[in-house]
């Protein structure tokens, strides 16, 4: 199937509508992750615990057909915990690459600012380059590769500052607060029990196509 700008904006906007039955925040965060996605862009959500940020990772990721992963950021997180380590293979003469949660094409950084510094170092080459170096050894991540990241805002305790050079590597930063009174009359009138996860409206050849045909379009000065 060629796909053309008419088609995609007809999926996405099916996508927008469909993601109003399990996330029941503002309309505008589901559109500027959408437009962060096909931008081949990160996107950075600041806002406290429990407004609904993995659900939306979540459901986000099945309905484009996507793998989808979750870190959750700690003090005492390794660099290795997210990018892989090399082992020792059965012959202890040679080495085995055992990959981390980064090899997925959806990744929530849950509370990316709990962790330090160097931690948080390990997922710049991934977010910029779409590829890790362990070892002195590249490895590329797959295609669509998009990172959804939270942080808590930085008067919490625990926190660490997010550098300059991380903040960079995302497209948009968004702030969240807490949902209002309509949002959550939505969510006890729909959520009795947690919803299963949707059929996929995308599969990743598409997602990638599409990527490519937004990549083409010219915008003038």
């Amino acid at each position: 199937m060629v796909l053309n700008l008419v088609d995609i904006q007809a999926q996405f906007a099916r996508l927008q509508q469909e993601m109003k039955k399990y996330y029941f925040g503002p309309e505008s965060i589901v559109q500027e992750i959408c437009i962060t996605l096909l931008a081949r862009g990160h996107i950075l959500l600041e806002g406290v615990p429990g407004v609904a940020k993995t659900t939306l990772a979540r459901y986000y990721a099945a309905l484009l057909g996507l793998s989808a992963k979750r870190i959750q950021f700690t003090p005492d997180l390794l660099p290795s915990d997210i990018t892989g380590m090399r082992i020792p293979g059965p012959d202890f003469q040679s080495q085995k690459f055992i990959p981390g949660p980064l090899f997925t094409q959806v990744l929530l950084a849950d509370e990316i600012n709990r962790a330090p510094a160097k931690t948080q170092a390990a997922l710049l080459e991934a977010l910029e380059e779409n590829r890790v170096t362990v070892d002195g050894t590249t490895y590329a991540l797959y295609e669509p590769f998009f990172v959804l990241a939270t942080q808590n805002p930085q008067e919490s305790a625990g926190t660490f500052l997010l550098p300059e050079a991380t903040i960079d590597r995302f497209l948009i930063r968004i702030r969240l607060g807490y949902p209002d009174r309509e949002q959550e009359l939505s969510m006890m009138h729909a959520h009795h029990v947690i919803p299963p996860l949707p059929a996929p409206l995308f599969s990743a050849a598409q997602l990638v196509e599409t990527q490519a045909l937004v990549e083409r379009v010219q915008v003038s000065e």
